[in-house]
């Protein structure tokens, strides 16, 4: 029987090589409870306790290295494959929507009708902006937490780990973007027996369209605190388009150019090629549908029953003209890179 990589090899091939996406899949499957992530300013991999079980008592594991989306060959897709694209918002009020609330609304539905037990995602801190992976069972709760933070780096699948072996649930959706995503279906497809728990227990993958994401501290502290003079209390909503558009509690927008934050632009985001989130059930972003709407590209037939779903209940509004080409651009533009 071959032996299987351990997390010395991922430590060699990802963490020490620079390209570790911060997903947090490995810290979610490791049996041992033995990776994890400090949060500590100057440390954005994961960290080892030491102890393996196979490099250890020689017990046969490498379910860590299985689910890393950086240890496969890159998949180099504009698109990817997707059944149709459509524009989508959701029907009701939602407090820190970011473009049409669209995900929050397919989320919501499949709580309240029972089609998932759990959503996977992130969450922030709206006085610091510091975000946390969060495990998230009710709809009323999906909706005090909506609002994007795709734009940090956050180990937002070491909460499956809570959802799987602790509370043993068994129809989770997950949102994240690529990086994240790729993960979660590696973890869908995966045979090893250590790995296939984690997958059997995911029912649908959101992915977020995403250019790139950045280290929080780098960002917040040395950019735009000491920088620009803008503390993070007085940041009510961040968005990247092109460039960093801050919008501040006085009302006005500030614009930063995505050069001058280069530096804080997590190190695995400059191996990735993929905008799209190619590996999801359902794409989200909000290029190529007007200002307060959200595109949506359908990959999987279970990705269309849920947004179907959400359509039915009133809770989703859907758009069919949507501006295809705006999002092959950006897509086109981070391979290119």
């Amino acid at each position: 029987m071959t032996k299987k990589k351990t997390y010395t090899a991922l430590q060699e091939e990802v963490w020490d090589a620079g390209i570790c996406s911060g997903c947090g899949a490995c810290v979610a499957v490791c049996p041992a409870y033995a990776l994890f992530f400090p949060d500590d300013p100057g440390i954005v991999r994961p960290v080892s306790s030491g102890y393996c079980k196979q490099e250890t008592d020689q017990v046969p594991c490498g379910a860590c290295y299985e689910v890393c989306p950086r240890t496969k060959p890159d998949r180099v897709e504009i698109l990817g494959t997707y059944k149709f694209g459509v524009g989508a918002r959701a029907t009701t009020e939602i407090s820190h929507k970011q473009s049409g609330g669209a995900v929050t609304a397919i989320l919501a539905d499949a709580l309240q009708k029972g089609l998932i037990d759990g959503v996977i995602t992130v969450t922030e801190d709206r006085w610091t902006h510091k975000p946390i992976s969060i495990l998230i069972t009710s709809a009323g709760e999906l909706f005090e937490h909506a609002g994007s933070r795709y734009n940090w780096s956050v180990p937002i699948l070491k909460a499956l780990k809570t959802a799987v072996i602790t509370k043993k649930m068994t129809r989770i959706a997950i949102v994240g973007t690529p990086c994240v995503v790729s993960a979660a279906r590696l973890m869908k497809e995966s045979t090893h027996d250590l790995v296939k728990p984690f997958g059997k227990a995911i029912r649908l993958i959101i992915g977020l369209f995403c250019t790139e994401s950045f280290n929080y501290y780098p960002l917040m502290d040395e950019i735009l605190k000491q920088k620009h003079d803008i503390p993070a209390y007085k940041i009510v909503r961040m968005d990247v388009k092109g460039k960093l558009e801050l919008t501040l509690s006085d009302g006005n927008i500030v614009d930063i150019p995505l050069k001058e934050i280069e530096s804080a632009i997590r190190g695995g985001c400059r191996t990735c090629k993929d905008f799209t989130a190619i590996d999801a059930d359902v794409s989200a972003g909000s290029v190529g549908t007007p200002d307060g709407w959200t595109t949506l590209l359908i990959r999987t037939g279970e990705g269309e029953q849920f947004v179907h779903s959400a359509e039915k209940s009133g809770m989703l509004e859907l758009l069919s003209d949507i501006e295809i080409s705006a999002v092959t651009k950006l897509a086109e533009k981070k391979i290119s890179h």
